[in-house]
């Protein structure tokens, strides 16, 4: 039997009165990508949190390569961690360092590797994601948009790990180079053969880096399928969401 590259058995998290993971069950398996879709407030950025060590659930299980991660000692755990590639929402770059130093960073601060030695693999991986080396010295608030998301996405598979974590991946970019990034993602995972977890409310960007379709709400994940079929999934409260439709089962509050 093949072990999951992630495993999630009934996680629970809640801040006080509000429970936010209510006993997810989540697998992802080897070389797979995952996309976790819901809007916003429903418990994906906890979740990712919960797999990344940022925080702790209340209750359940989460293995990486079938060891459980949840009450690992800190070195236990960095040697987890190190598996991870990260691409955040907005980017998040350094604004004081420069475009290479920032793809860089975990090879720098991380693994301790010599700055020369560092800024070749980061040039290779600018190269990899489309980025050329003339803007390898420019600051981050020099760059565009998609141009930032490029720097994040060189980033994330700077270290050549084995899962890559996509929070909000299109978010803040305009449908075309939103779509410029989704086919990035996809040749990025398909040729370094990560596994991947997305989370993400952007239909278009979900359909289009996903295998498989998992849609949180109210802590609990109400469906997974495969991507090829979550517009005829059959359940109400994932047809209003995918459709994007203001009348349904899911009511958004509105504050006046």
């Amino acid at each position: 039997m093949t072990v999951p590259k992630i495993k999630l058995q009934a996680v629970y998290k809640a801040f006080g009165s509000k429970q936010v993971l209510d006993g997810i069950d989540l697998e992802v398996g080897r070389g797979e990508s995952v996309v976790v879709i819901g809007g916003s407030g429903t418990g994906k950025s906890v979740m990712l949190k919960c797999i990344l060590g940022l925080l702790q659930p209340d209750k359940g299980s989460i293995q990486v390569d079938g060891e459980e991660v949840t009450r690992m000692r800190s070195r236990e755990r960095e040697a987890v961690v190190r598996k991870f590639g990260m691409l955040f929402q907005g980017a998040a770059l350094f604004d004081s360092l420069t475009v290479w130093e920032n793809v860089a960073f975990g090879l720098i601060q991380g693994r301790r590797m010599e700055r020369e030695k560092a800024r070749a693999i980061a040039l290779e991986k600018m190269a990899q994601v489309g980025l050329t080396a003339d803007v390898a010295g420019l600051s981050p608030a020099e760059l565009s948009g998609g141009m930032q998301k490029r720097v994040g996405l060189a980033r994330a598979i700077a270290t050549d790990p084995e899962i890559i974590f996509f929070d909000e991946p299109t978010t803040g970019l305009d449908p075309i180079m939103a779509d410029v990034i989704n086919e990035l993602i996809v040749k990025t995972v398909k040729e370094t053969g990560a596994t991947a977890l997305s989370i993400t409310h952007d239909m278009a960007s979900a359909r289009k880096i996903a295998d498989r379709i998992a849609m949180l709400y109210k802590g609990k994940l109400i469906w997974v399928g495969p991507a090829s079929e979550v517009y005829a999934s059959g359940n109400p409260h994932v047809d209003q969401f995918v459709n994007g439709r203001a009348e349904g089962p899911i009511r958004m509050e509105v504050r006046l």
